[in-house]
């Protein structure tokens, strides 16, 4: 019998491995666009939910509201087996560090064209790195 299906992505950035009706698995691996000290652009989805698990290492989930063209971050550092969701329509992006391995469930196909970006000035881009280093002292920086 094959009836078990076993799925692991090695390398660098997304790999979403588990496609079905409605739904998609994917893993996220450390990649210098989401390195931890690198956090540049916010991004969106319209037709889903994203859940966000952590396997290992250091990440920090930033959610972020939108006012006036500007963002209000909101920061988590993961922990490890704890099951984080990100609402439909809201900013959104993780940095990582470099030993980081996240599982992300979501709408399927969501990586062919439901996203948004926005790139984040040098005033936001400071605001975003003072609240993620608060989290390297005090918590430790992934290798």
């Amino acid at each position: 019998m094959n009836i078990i299906e076993a799925y692991q992505h090695e390398g660098e950035g997304y790999n979403p491995y588990i496609i079905r009706e409605g739904w998609q698995v994917a893993q996220l691996n450390y990649v210098k666009e989401q390195d931890i000290l690198n956090m540049h652009k916010m991004d969106k989805h319209h037709h889903t939910d994203e859940v966000f698990i952590l396997l290992k290492g250091t990440a920090i989930l930033i959610a972020a509201k939108e006012e006036n063209d500007d963002f209000q971050f909101e920061c988590v550092r993961m922990q490890p087996a704890i099951t984080y969701n990100i609402p439909v329509n809201q900013w959104h992006n993780i940095a990582m560090g470099k030993d980081a391995q996240l599982i992300i469930v979501e709408k399927e196909n969501t990586h062919k064209g439901d996203y948004e970006y926005k790139l984040l000035n040098n005033e936001q881009k400071d605001v975003l790195d003072a609240q993620i280093s608060k989290y390297i002292k005090n918590h430790g920086q992934g290798k």
